[in-house]
């Protein structure tokens, strides 16, 4: 077996490729667009690359076949935030060959060590967490946009390799409608706190509008930032620069009625963003966009074909927790699911084992958990203890 690390249009082309070959005839597995892959690798489009650095490689066997695909990172920012110097495996796909697989690791491990890492996690992105992160556990079935799915069998690979469970990372489901297309209301607790949150003076409730991006962009900063940096050996703080990147990739699918604001005299204290299930049409396109593919695409949207929702992320001021304000957006996001009788499924997806804040409001909002991911951590250093994501944050 040879390992080549990943330089010529070739290589390139041979690790988008792969794993269309290995899940091919998978009815669940989603091809990701050739160009969303390529741009995770691309410093002009990644802003990880101006806090860290890539490299990706391919595995062939002795007939010249590519068996493998993995790519090694460091995220200086999130590595600084860890217990000790700690890069990133992902992108991880290989035959069910145990050897090919310790191949790729040591090709990981070996080169995050000789950068100065005591610790490698994976699988998981280079980049947000929102996409590309986790090994899928339990729930093999079709994903949301951005939520990996792997084969069965990766997990033992992960585990006898000596990867160890740093954190749990659960998708909770939601029914819009019923099978007579009827909507489902929100239990009554979750409406009646709505309501009475939604008459309090001093409360309002906004939808995004792109026309003001920059000053919605904004908010969501100045939210996410004070909401998710108690994590921080997870937490990068948002740039609205990145946000509105971000928000200009995603502008074909956005609906602005499925993203939503709170405020207190016009402070912003909580959004929650929702986006249509892109997974949906990319499971016709194989991965790629040309003029054709593009037409469809553009008629599978007109035609609804996107019946799910995936919330992408969330977030309340730390000093408006607790005061129902979420279940009045929960509300607002009701009112709008009202009048899209397209809508089906809301994926509310991911929330950590170490947050049990934001499960407590996914079960009352009626959701139960549909899939398991779990994010894993290998220590380079034996002489570290092994400490998972919620142990680290009770010592801290």
């Amino acid at each position: 077996m040879r390992i080549i690390e990943v330089i010529t249009k070739q290589d390139r082309e041979e690790f988008i490729n792969f794993p269309k070959k290995l899940y091919k005839g998978d009815p669940y597995w989603v091809c990701q667009l050739d160009t969303m892959l390529e741009s995770v690798f691309n410093p002009k489009t990644n802003q990880a690359f101006g806090h860290g650095e890539a490299i990706r490689w391919i595995l062939k066997d002795n007939t010249n076949r590519t068996i493998g695909r993995v790519a090694a990172f460091i995220d200086r920012i999130r590595s600084d935030a860890n217990r000790q110097p700690t890069g990133g495996m992902g992108f991880f796909e290989v035959i069910e060959n145990r050897e090919a697989a310790f191949i790729l690791f040591d090709t990981a491990r070996d080169w995050l060590a000789g950068k100065g890492m005591a610790a490698m996690d994976g699988p998981i992105n280079f980049g947000e967490n929102d996409n590309n992160w986790g090994l899928l556990a339990e729930g093999f079935m079709q994903q949301g946009f951005g939520m990996p799915y792997h084969k069965k069998y990766y997990r033992s690979l992960f585990e006898e390799y000596g990867f160890r469970k740093y954190f749990e990372q659960y998708s909770y489901h939601r029914d819009i409608r019923d099978v007579n297309n009827e909507i489902v209301q929100f239990p009554d607790r979750i409406m009646k706190i709505a309501n009475w949150i939604s008459k309090r003076p001093g409360y309002s409730f906004r939808h995004f509008e792109i026309r003001n991006k920059e000053k919605y962009i904004k908010d969501i900063a100045e939210i996410y930032n004070s909401t998710w940096s108690v994590f921080k050996e997870d937490f990068t703080p948002i740039d609205p620069k990145f946000l509105l990147e971000s928000f200009n990739k995603a502008k074909t699918i956005i609906d602005e009625e499925l993203i939503w604001f709170a405020y207190f005299n016009d402070k912003p204290i909580s959004f929650f963003i929702l986006y249509p299930d892109l997974n949906q049409i990319l499971k016709e396109l194989d991965g790629r966009l040309h003029p054709w593919n593009m037409a469809r695409f553009m008629y599978y949207k007109l035609t609804h074909r996107m019946t799910r929702l995936r919330a992408i992320v969330g977030g309340v001021h730390p000093s408006y927790q607790n005061s129902g304000v979420e279940s009045a957006i929960f509300l607002q996001l009701y009112n709008v699911f009202k009048k899209k009788p397209w809508l089906k499924e809301l994926e509310l997806s991911w929330v950590g084992d170490f947050n049990p804040r934001m499960i407590a409001i996914y079960e009352a909002l009626g959701a139960k958990q549909a899939k398991v991911h779990f994010t894993y951590r290998y220590l380079i250093d034996k002489n570290l203890p092994f400490l998972t994501y919620k142990e680290e944050m009770a010592v801290n």
